[in-house]
C-alpha cells in the first residue's frame, strides 16, 4: 500500500482538523487563536495571510528534509 499524496491544501486542512480535535478536547485558547487564525474564509483566503506565509514555509522545510520532529529532551 503506498503512502496517500496530499496537496498543500489538503495538508492544511488535515492540521487545521488535527489541532481542531485537540481544542475540542483540552478548550486551550492557544490552540483557539491559531485555529481563529487558520480559519477559511469566504473569498477562500485564510483569516490572518501571515498564517499561509509559515504554513508555505512549513512545507518547504519538510520537502527538504530539514524537520526533525525526533523526540528531544534535555535535562538540567
Amino acid at each position: 500500500m503506498s503512502e496517500p499524496k496530499l496537496t498543500k491544501n489538503q495538508a492544511f486542512l488535515a492540521m487545521y482538523s488535527f489541532l481542531d480535535e485537540y481544542y475540542q478536547l483540552t478548550k486551550s485558547d492557544d490552540v483557539g487563536g491559531l485555529l481563529g487564525s487558520m480559519s477559511i474564509l469566504s473569498d477562500g483566503h485564510v483569516a490572518d495571510p501571515a498564517i499561509q506565509e509559515d504554513w508555505d514555509e512549513a512545507i518547504e522545510k519538510v520537502i527538504s528534509g530539514k524537520v526533525n520532529a525526533e523526540l528531544q529532551i534535555e535535562i538540567t
